[in-house]
């Protein structure tokens, strides 16, 4: 399987595109696969492979926003000091649970998502053997660098312990997603949404295979977008075995299947923002790019990362120390007032975004005012609800995770609150075309300090149904 991979990505520089039924086949036969493998492998590996290589791609993404050699050395430092730590991890923390090796082996097995990429950009070679070869090299310089990470972990002595596999994988889970949401604040913000004209193709080629240097300009962006996608469902599809496989309470296997729905449901609407409807073509006469489902996509994928979030806690032993100690229930109707608050912000901003008319060099952008206005009013009454709701659960003295948890909601509210005047400002000071890079920072740190926000806030809320008098949330059996 891994030789016809690579044998693809060596051949033909214009591809015919494949179909809309055989990519769907391609994609439910490799879920199975994933899941399988992620069933066979030991969870703490899989949960430490995978967070090497999150992070690993993480620092790749910022590399190639500035090409060049130097990208391409940080490229290389940072794939060994990810795998290296992945491996110190495994033998410090983590001795008799993970092996270094295996991590190796691991974050090369989901690197295969990419490799056909920078293969695509060796076919000029034109010898078969050569991608083979980088395969093979992949799987043999991570499985050494792990192992090497794992002997100097050992080296030392430490007390300390890693959180339990499906804790850590669900932290790696929600963490990735956040990337994902910073990743696409920055499509939304460079206007790069519609660079790429089809799905889940991209330009005709299998969007695995798309070679890394036409990745340029809005392209980039975009297609980056949907590579941590495919990461995305990788990470949950795993998430969700781990979290099965080591038989944590019903509920928490219950939400990491919402999770799961969701984010297939999230990818779905993102190709349909861009194609309009079920198609891999590229003739502009069959697609009907939406502006709609955009906003549910920007909307969605915040809602994603607030149920990874609560699914990460779920599985986690904290979920249990929640007993229903506490006898007010306006704590429960203040923290769901709260987030219902947030949500209506939520698509007010999203359409903000979505809907407003880029500047010219004469005039600044123009917003509708129902979404400009009722974004203004409700980041007031949001404030004043979350501030509400903070304060009263966290003073729910026997309840830590409760208290934590209202405290991150409380911080995060006012930075979020004075994050959005700056994007606003920087979106209304802009005049031209040409899109200055503050004002996609700020926008884009904007919208992601607001999915932690609406995360910590929906948390809340789960938690104070279960603490609040035995009434809500179904305890663990």
């Amino acid at each position: 399987m891994i030789q016809t991979l690579a044998q693809q990505a060596a051949n033909a520089v214009n591809p015919e595109p494949m179909g809309l039924t055989p990519l769907l086949a391609l994609f439910a036969a490799g879920s199975l696969l994933v899941m399988g493998w992620a069933w066979w492998v030991r969870p703490m590996n899989l949960a430490l492979g995978f967070a090497a290589t999150v992070a690993m791609w993480t620092l790749s993404y910022v590399a190639m926003l500035q090409p060049g050699q130097a990208a391409g050395e940080l490229l290389f430092a940072g794939g060994v000091a990810c795998v290296l730590a992945g491996g110190f991890a495994a033998g410090r923390f983590a001795p008799g649970e993970a092996s270094g090796l295996r991590v190796g082996l691991v974050s090369a097995t989901i690197n295969l998502l990419v490799i056909g990429a920078f293969l695509r950009d060796e076919q000029g070679g034109g010898s078969p053997v050569r991608p083979v070869l980088y395969i093979v090299g992949l799987f043999a310089v991570s499985a050494l660098l792990g192992a090497f990470g794992d002997r100097l972990g050992r080296s030392g002595t430490t007390a300390r312990r890693l959180p339990s596999a499906p804790v850590l994988l669900g932290i790696v889970t929600a963490a990735n997603i956040l990337v994902m949401i910073v990743l696409g604040g920055l499509v939304t913000g460079y206007e790069a949404g519609l660079a790429v004209p089809d799905w889940p193709n991209s330009f005709g080629h299998n969007m695995l295979l798309y070679p890394i240097s036409e990745m340029k300009g809005g392209i980039f962006y975009e297609h980056a977008h949907r590579l941590f996608g495919m990461l995305v469902g990788v990470t949950v599809l795993a998430f969700t075995v781990t979290a099965w496989k080591s038989g944590v309470p019903a509920f928490a296997r219950g939400a990491t299947l919402v999770l799961l729905a969701m984010v297939v449901t999230q990818g779905t609407l993102g190709g349909l923002r861009v194609t309009g409807n079920l198609t891999a073509s590229m003739d502009p006469s069959k697609l009907s790019p939406s502006t709609a489902l955009a906003i549910v996509h920007g909307m969605l994928g915040q809602l994603v990362f607030g149920a990874a979030l609560v699914s990460a806690f779920a599985v986690s032993r904290a979920w249990s120390t929640v007993r229903g100690t506490v006898a007010q229930r306006s704590v429960r109707v203040l923290a769901t007032a709260a987030f219902v608050a947030l949500v209506c912000q939520l698509f007010l901003g999203a359409s903000m975004r979505h809907l407003q008319v880029p500047p010219t060099a004469e005039a600044g952008a123009r917003i509708p005012a129902w979404a400009l206005h009722g974004h203004v009013t409700m980041a007031i009454v949001a404030l004043v609800l979350v501030i509400v709701a903070g304060s009263r659960a966290s003073k729910a003295a026997r309840e830590p995770a409760l208290r934590s948890t209202a405290k991150a909601v409380t911080h995060s509210v006012g930075l979020q609150f004075l994050l959005g005047i700056g994007a606003l400002v920087a979106v209304l000071l802009r005049r031209g075309e040409d899109i200055p890079w503050w004002e996609a920072t700020s926008t884009t740190a904007h919208q992601a300090v607001g999915a932690l926000l609406i995360a910590c806030t929906m948390s809340l809320a789960v938690l104070a149904w279960r603490a609040t008098d035995g009434v809500g949330v179904s305890r663990p059996a």
